[in-house]
């Protein structure tokens, strides 16, 4: 690592709402004559400074705005940032990769430089000037579906609930009360499903101009090069479809055969897929926000005391004010929230935050210790001195957080202090662990449709989308939709990457296979071995090309059915073990 580890470049107290602000530094930078190896390096800092200072900016504007998309303030100061600064920092930024491309020509600083080198010149052959106004109105689109997405609320059990907070009524044991909310849900989704086909459509001819106008064939090629697949192809990823239907989808039927049996029910309906067919009372795993990062805090100290020292370094849980006063979690749901959740790091002062949307449910603590994940990764790259290198691809990205949801697996009687819960909420996760592929598969599979057939209509998009399901879902041919039909073709709406992270989900599919095989070394080499293991890769962030961050971990990189059907297997020995 360079000895060249902090950069007063640009003031701390910078004002990044201005472009005039902050366009002398890349004018500096881009002008600046660099004569040896020490120059290039020095350069190399004090642009990681300013990408870090930006990328702050950027940050704290978008949490603000999805903690309170109500706020016409909050919105308006991202959209500025959006529309006012991005479109004059994306064309600089070309300028500054181009002279770092030639720098690096002139000047080898070694292997440490090899993946900074790769990236930046991927990124000089991507640019077109062309594209900055085409990414600009993508974001705002995606922006106006986070709004439309946070206003949805549905009068329920005589309160006002959000979305996510309906979510407890599908572990209801009554299944009358599990329709009925699954029913509301549906039809508030329905009421803005045109706009937000509208909106996607937009999208999806966006995008398809900016792959053309970058030379490709389809956005296809061009998402696969703008996120740095540099080893794996569309063709790895049909492979991976494969492996799930040939491995995954056999034990998704035997699960659903076995639920179907245990309910009782002649056939599963969409509201029986979350309750426990054995008929216990839904998991009340915490009570609020502050309730879950205190019982997080203490499985994370028995884990691992530095990962509970890290942890607790975030705060505990009781602002809800977004990034203001610089808080670290804003985790309840409430009326004007964005919808899902994130980890998102302030690279200027390098401090971690975490969005959720906790409504008492044990998705919500498989939410919390995955987001946790993120962080704990991101703050093992904190002293890094390159911005670059403090985030690696989102495969590897993914294996920090999803390694965390099963590492944590003992620790839960902190949320479960009786054992059969505990050991439900288990089995719930390691059934996930298998049971979210298909989604993944469904996922990826359909915007590779999207992609390759960009002039489709909306009633072609919702038939493929029907035609993807029978393959990899039990919500196709194993659950029966009959006299609600017209919901099916609007499930893909709920899924917000496809508006604002186009492709951003078959690396969840590769990073589970990879923190599955972390979770066996754990079993199979103990606890510590794990750790050190998840340690040594996540501390490398983004320093090295993805092979060989999953070979820091011990894992091999490889997502092609041979592998999906090893661990597939092992699962179920695992399940095997556990108590009914």
């Amino acid at each position: 690592m360079s000895t060249l580890a902090t950069s007063e470049f640009v003031p701390a107290d910078i004002d990044c709402s201005k472009w005039e602000n902050i366009e002398p530094f890349f004018r500096e930078l881009r002008d600046r004559a660099v004569t040896s190896a020490e120059a290039f390096e020095r350069w190399l800092l004090d642009r990681s400074e300013l990408d870090a200072t930006a990328g702050e900016a950027a940050a704290v504007r978008y949490i603000a705005m999805t903690c309170d998309t109500a706020s016409d303030e909050k919105k308006q100061a991202y959209l500025s940032f959006v529309e006012n600064i991005i479109p004059k920092m994306t064309p600089a930024d070309f300028e500054l990769n181009k002279k770092q491309a030639e720098l690096a020509k002139r000047f080898d600083l070694g292997d440490r430089y090899f993946v900074i080198n790769r990236d930046t010149i991927s990124a000089v052959e991507l640019f077109r000037e062309e594209n900055v106004p085409l990414q600009t109105e993508l974001t705002k689109l995606d922006s106006d579906y986070d709004t439309i997405c946070g206003a949805m609320t549905v009068e329920f059990d005589g309160e006002e609930k959000t979305l996510p907070q309906m979510g407890t009524y599908q572990e209801s044991g009554d299944r009358s009360v599990r329709e009925e909310a699954w029913k509301r849900v549906a039809e508030r989704r329905a009421q803005d499903a045109e706009k937000i086909s509208d909106i996607f459509d937009k999208q999806v001819v966006l995008r398809d101009r900016l792959g053309k106008n970058a030379g490709f064939d389809s956005f296809v090629g061009y998402a696969f090069k703008a996120k740095g697949r540099f080893d794996y192809t569309p063709e790895h990823c049909f492979a991976f479809h494969a492996g799930i239907e040939e491995h995954v989808m056999p034990f998704v039927a035997r699960l659903d055969a076995k639920r179907q049996k245990e309910l009782g029910v002649e056939s599963l309906r969409p509201w029986d897929l979350a309750v426990d067919p054995k008929g216990g009372a839904p998991l009340k795993p915490f009570v609020d926000g502050a309730d879950l990062v205190a019982k997080t805090g203490r499985a994370f100290d028995r884990l691992s005391p530095e990962l509970g020292e890290m942890f607790g370094s975030m705060g505990d849980g009781t602002n809800t004010n977004g990034a203001e006063n610089g808080a670290s979690l804003d985790l309840d749901s409430r009326k004007g929230k964005a919808p899902g959740g994130y980890q998102y790091m302030r690279d200027r002062s390098r401090k971690a935050f975490i969005f959720m949307n906790a409504a008492g449910l044990h998705r919500d603590v498989e939410t919390m210790v995955h987001e946790a994940g993120h962080a704990f990764h991101s703050m093992y790259c904190t002293d890094e001195p390159l911005v670059h290198y403090r985030s690696a691809p989102i495969e590897f990205c993914e294996v920090a957080s999803m390694s965390m949801e099963l590492l944590t697996m003992p620790m839960w009687d902190e949320y479960y202090p009786e054992p059969a819960d505990a050991n439900r909420a288990r089995r719930k996760q390691m059934e996930g662990s298998i049971g979210l592929l298909p989604w993944i598969a469904t996922i990826d599979s359909f915007q590779h449709w999207i992609y390759t057939n960009p002039s489709h209509s909306q009633d072609d998009r919702a038939a493929k989308w029907l035609e993807i399901e029978d393959r990899f879902g039990h919500m196709g041919h194993r659950v029966d939709w009959s006299g609600i039909e017209r919901f099916r073709p609007l499930v893909w709406q709920r899924q917000g990457h496809l508006f604002g992270a186009p492709f951003y989900y078959v690396e969840y599919g590769i990073a589970q296979l990879g923190a599955l095989g972390l979770w066996l070394m754990s079993l199979e080499r103990g606890v510590p071995a794990a750790l050190d293991a998840y340690k040594r890769a996540m501390s490398l962030g983004g320093s090295k090309p993805l092979p060989a961050l999953f070979e820091a971990a011990g894992l091999p990189f490889d997502f092609g059915p041979d592998t999906v059907g090893r661990l597939v297997e092992r699962v179920e020995s695992e399940l095997d073990k556990l108590p009914e």
